[in-house]
């Protein structure tokens, strides 16, 4: 009874990080165990408020390339990839085709291309250095490209050492990493999810070295499968911890497993699967934990608009991308599409001013 009555409340844990206490693991366990809501959702808004200009939403017009579908790793939540003796479905989007998508992109104001694909066995670094400084020679464009566990597959299949892939990708016109293929950081969740993916150091690795080379990142999170509570908050740890280190992360974006057409689902309950209400609550108590980083962006691509606007009053300052294109999702049975004047709207009805970024967070246009 001594420990119960020891351990602070849920309001004094919320007072607290308002006062400028650093939020510890048991106190962001307490605040995802909680269920209180608007309380949280409170604190990590004023939090939010604190770090951005609260009158200003913001968002990116830029194109999800997913340049090949072929992939040996078999990850069981992905409903999107082939095996490479496929050949019926699997495919490496030709040069020419890309190039039409980045300029179909351009076309309307977008700036930026975030490009991933499979763990292809036949792509090496040769591959990407030609494809990047081709697509560098001919459009103004950022690349946002390759994943934590791409960039690994590239280094191996290229006998090189990460360092040395991501000096020469960078080279070759590589801008910035997405936070992708980071699912859970706990090893014991990745052995289950995709065991021949990259491990959490291998992940957090990558990121460290893409860092040290000024490139900057973003972290994810999927959750809502078969990792645990606690697990969601070990996660946030490590990209918190590394953080620390670097300070490379620029914005963080959790989103909920999705569990059509993959191999995991059916083994996840259908009535543990995260609700609209426990994505909020857990994007905003990732405001509040990982205060050293800079951006919250809602997920609306997996919740749908008005859940993606909802998450604008609890610690998301950022609505992402208008998608051109997205086929990892979709694949796996959640499909939202939107449009520049969608977003505006959505942006605009809930009293704030809407502004187009590119994928360094600067200023593009204010609506």
């Amino acid at each position: 009874m001594t420990a119960l009555a020891s351990s602070p409340t849920v309001a004094e844990i919320l007072e607290r990080t308002l006062d400028g206490e650093r939020l510890d693991d048991e106190g962001a366990l307490a605040l995802l165990r909680s269920r209180d809501l608007v309380a949280v959702g409170r604190v990590a808004n004023e939090l939010r408020n604190r770090k951005h200009d609260p009158s200003r939403i913001t968002f990116i017009v830029d194109r999800n390339l997913n340049y090949t579908n072929v992939c040996v790793t078999d990850c069981d939540f992905c409903a999107f990839y082939r095996s490479p003796g496929d050949t019926r479905e699997a495919y490496v989007l030709p040069k020419p085709v890309i190039f039409k998508k980045i300029e179909e992109t351009l076309a309307i104001g977008g700036t930026g291309l975030l490009m991933q694909g499979g763990h292809h066995p036949d792509l090496g670094i040769d591959y990407y250095v030609d494809l990047f400084s081709s697509i560098k020679a001919r459009y103004p464009i950022h690349l946002h490209a390759l994943s934590p566990p791409e960039v690994q597959h590239i280094a191996r299949r290229s006998k090189l050492t990460v360092p040395e892939t991501l000096a020469r990708l960078r080279d070759a016109g590589l801008d910035s990493l997405p936070g992708g293929g980071g699912e859970i950081l706990v090893d014991r969740v990745r052995q289950i999810i995709a065991p021949k993916k990259t491990t959490s150091d291998e992940w957090l690795g990558v990121m460290r070295d893409a860092h040290r080379l000024g490139m900057s990142t973003t972290a994810t999170m999927m959750y809502g499968h078969v990792e645990t509570v606690p697990e969601r908050v070990e996660h946030m740890r490590r990209v918190r911890d590394l953080q620390d280190s670097t300070g490379g992360f620029r914005a963080f974006i959790s989103w909920t497993f999705q569990d059509d057409g993959n191999r995991l689902g059916p083994l996840v309950p259908h009535d543990t699967m995260p609700t609209s209400f426990d994505y909020l609550l857990t994007q905003a108590v990732s405001r509040i934990y990982l205060d050293n980083v800079p951006h919250i962006q809602s997920s609306w691509v997996t919740q749908g608009m008005k859940i993606g606007q909802v998450a604008l009053s609890f610690g998301a300052d950022d609505m992402g991308s208008v998608m051109m294109e997205e086929n990892v999702v979709s694949a796996a049975g959640t499909t939202h599409r939107t449009s520049v004047d969608e977003l505006v709207h959505l942006i605009r009805s809930v009293g704030k001013t809407p502004v187009q970024r590119d994928t360094l967070y600067r200023e593009v246009r204010v609506f």
